[in-house]
Parts: C-alpha cells; structure tokens; sequence
C-alpha cells in the first residue's frame, strides 16, 4: 500500500504529485552526488491544496510529505517515492517524522505564537530527512499577523524546505501568499470511490459502504466515522428526527438545547482524553516532580497550554456542531429533490418515509427558506455567535418555514 491509496478519486492530483516527488527525489540525489541538478523541475518550494470539505486536502499534503521523506531503495530501480512501508513514509504519515512539521488551527484561528517556531525551523536544512516539509492544516484560518509571518517564509525559503498548505479554496488565502504557490484543486470524489476505499481500506461491508458514502455525499472521513463509529450513526439518526420535532416554540428551543449538548459532550470527550496527558507531560518537561508543585518561573508556561486547550474545546464544539448542521442540510435536500419531483438520488435513504411526509406539507419555497436558516447558522458561528443563541434562532426559523 502506497501513500497515494490516501488519496481517495484524486487521480490527476495523483498523477501531479507523483511526478513532483520523482523530481524532487532527483534533485536530493543530484545534490548529494555534486552533479547538476536536472534541467526541468516540476518540485517547487511551496504549494496551495484546495478543495471542499472532505475531499482530502490535508490527506494529499501528507501523503506528498510522505512521498518527500521516501528512502526505500526501490527508488534507484525506478520506483515511484512514497512507498507506504520505509522509515520516512510511515513517520511522515504518523506525523512524527523530525523534518515534516503540521500546523493545525487549535481555535478558530492560527496565532503567530503558534507559526514563530516553525517559521523559524523552516530556514533551517533536514536534521535527518531530504526535506524540511512544513505542513499548514488550514491555511484558511491564519490571522493577519500569523499570515504576514507565512509569507516571508515562502518569499525566501530555504533551499530543501517546502511549504505544503490547505484551505477550502485559492480565495481563502492572501492573495500574496498564494501568488508563490502551485496550485491544487482537488474535487469531491465519487461515492463509489468513497464506497471502494471503504470496503478495500476498513473492511466494510459493501452496502453499508455505500449507503454511508451517499449519505455523507462523498466527504471521505465522515464516511469513514460513519461506517465504523456506532456513536456516530446514532448521532446521525438523532439528528435526522429533528425536523420532525419542531411543532411547539418550546420543542424548538429543546431541540437546539440537544444539539449543543450533544457538541459539547464531544469536546468534553475530547478534552478528557488529551488534555491530563498533555499536562501531565508538560510537567514533567518543566521537571515537576509526580504530584509536587511546578518550579518557579513556569506558571506562564502552562496558561499558555490551558489557553490553547480552551481554543481546541471550542473548535471541537463548532465543529461537531458544524456536521450536524451538515447532516440538516442533506435532509432538507433530499426534501426538496422529492418535491420538486428531481431524479437526483437521496442522500439519506434510511429516513424516505419522513423526508416524504415533510415533502407533502410544505411547499418548495419553504424548504428553500429552511436551508437558508441552516446557512445562517453554520454563518454565525463562524463569527463567534454563542452556539445555544445560534442554534436556538435556526430551530425557529425551521418551524416558521
């Protein structure tokens, strides 16, 4: 298995970054052999993957970054880099490779606090690897500052140091920044391919495959959390039932008091599982003895990580939030494609009777409102509205219709 099975109906990306790894391997060995390096490149210094939710942006960065740090000596016979199997492919999969650093947004923002160490890390050479590969999740959400700090790391990188960033799309990013990257579109793939990675990758069963890809309309991970994560399937169904509730004013205000509730056991779930481990290394890296008080100097230190922890809860909340609210929007498609009698295939097959009864008493028009609503909402909590607020105002506006 090769690090471009990650990249799931992605065939011309495929294709692009392969040729790009071979160049780059024929660089890094033209530069340890003191030969000339090769007259035509198709490697540069810094790339732009963009793409909509699910389609595998960070999935092709890495597996590029794999492809980058390959060793395997298949290489000299002509193989293609990133074998999935060698010491630099499974770090840099991993994302414990010393030469392949990942930025993720932890709140709703990358702070420059969080780029200055890589930034600087970005103009030193491999400490071990053949490139100094810095991988930015989402590119989409670098502030000002933090952007301005990314741009003059791109203006004048060092020679084996590539930038490799992700955002759903070119317009995301400042338009200095994307100037001095190549581009790659990425497309939603197929819910067959969805379905076949599931079956070849996770052992799925082929219905249940591909009822998961149609419901999930192609988005790779959630397919994958809904075809192996009973939880998530029983978050789904409640989800799905929600339109169904929506009668009185207070069943509305329920309802939006559910879905919070729910995100927020997600983020709890999350928390309990990252945060006492991450503290408790911290501790002992500041040489706090097991149970003892910290040593003097260090209580700013760990704010910091409190703070970041804090930021990664509230992103973990929106985002839950946020695939609900996707799941919502599936639904009232499928409603809409049944009235307006369309021969576009249901999404969510496993509730046709209730999408049928909600189709026959409402009208196009409304449902075209709900969907709007579904909008705003997912509008203000990308601009810091309370969720319960946010939710509350969408439950109501899909009762009105």
């Amino acid at each position: 298995m090769t690090v471009w099975d990650d990249l799931v109906g992605q065939e011309k990306v495929g294709e692009l970054l392969t040729g790009a790894a071979r160049d780059a391997d024929a660089l890094v060995t033209a530069s340890a052999a003191d030969a000339p390096p090769p007259e035509a490149s198709s490697m540069t210094h810094a790339w732009l993957f963009t793409g909509p939710p699910g389609a595998g942006r960070n999935q092709a960065a890495r597996a590029f970054a794999a492809a980058l740090q390959c060793v395997s000596p298949d290489r000299a016979l002509g193989g293609v880099p990133g074998c999935g199997f060698c010491d630099g492919c499974h770090t840099a999969l991993l994302g414990t490779h010393a030469d392949v650093s990942t930025v993720a947004a932890v709140g709703t923002e990358i702070l420059v606090k969080d780029m200055r160490d890589t930034v600087r890390k970005s103009f030193t050479s491999p400490a071990n690897g053949r490139w100094q590969v810095i991988l930015v999740e989402d590119a989409e959400r670098l502030n000002e500052k933090s952007a301005n700090a990314v741009l003059k790391a791109v203006e004048e990188p060092a020679p084996r140091t590539v930038w490799l960033l992700c955002a759903p799309s070119i317009e995301d990013v400042l338009p200095t920044i994307r100037s001095r990257c190549r581009h790659l579109s990425l497309r939603t793939p197929s819910m067959d391919a969805v379905a076949d990675m599931l079956v070849r990758r996770e052992g799925i069963e082929r219905d249940a495959a591909a009822a998961a890809a149609r419901a999930t309309q192609g988005h790779v991970e959630r397919a994958r959390r809904l075809a192996t994560d009973p939880a998530a399937r029983e978050r789904r169904a409640s989800v799905l039932k929600l339109p169904l509730r929506l009668d009185e004013v207070g069943s509305c205000l329920k309802a939006a008091q559910q879905l919070v509730d729910a995100a927020t056991d997600d983020a709890r779930q999350l928390a309990e599982e990252m945060d006492g481990k991450e503290t408790e290394e911290l501790k002992a890296a500041l040489g706090a003895a097991q149970g003892g008080r910290l040593p003097r100097g260090t209580a700013g230190v760990m704010k910091d990580l409190e703070d970041m922890q804090k930021r990664r809860r509230t992103r973990t909340q929106r985002d839950s939030l946020d695939v609900a609210l996707g799941d919502l929007t599936g639904f009232y498609r499928d409603v809409l494609a049944l009235q307006l009698g369309s021969r576009v295939a249901l999404a969510n097959m496993d509730a046709e009777q209730d999408l049928e009864r909600l189709a026959r008493a409402s009208s196009p028009e409304s449902t075209l409102r709900r969907i709007e609503a579904i909008s705003a909402c997912r509008e203000a909590l990308e601009g810091n509205v309370a969720p319960l607020l946010a939710v509350e105002a969408m439950t109501m506006a899909l009762r009105a219709g």
